[in-house]
């Protein structure tokens, strides 16, 4: 599992019929010890609602795809939870809506 950052949405409205009805966003993927961001921006699906703005949780490759849902679909990422909270070593390093 990763944590990203939603940064933009993608339109599609040409697809692959299986992929008919997902929302897709562009995460910027967030180091998990500070939440710096990586050099790397991925287009995952949403299963969660969430929006730009949002820190979520997601999962690459083989996890990806054994999601609610998403089973047999041609998917690389999906996000998987929307972050409430990050605390490491003791210290938050996030709260939503702070």
């Amino acid at each position: 599992m990763e944590i990203g950052k939603v940064t933009g949405t993608i339109v599609a409205t040409q697809k692959d019929e299986s992929m008919k009805g997902f929302k897709l966003l562009v995460v910027q993927v967030l180091d998990p010890v500070d939440l710096s961001e990586k050099p790397l921006r991925l287009v995952a699906v949403d299963i969660v609602d969430a929006g730009i703005g949002d820190v979520v949780l997601l999962v690459r490759g083989s996890s990806s795809r054994v999601t609610t849902g998403l089973k047999g679909r041609p998917i690389d990422a999906s996000i998987i939870g929307i972050i409430d909270e990050v605390v490491i070593d003791g210290e938050s390093l996030f709260v939503k809506g702070a």
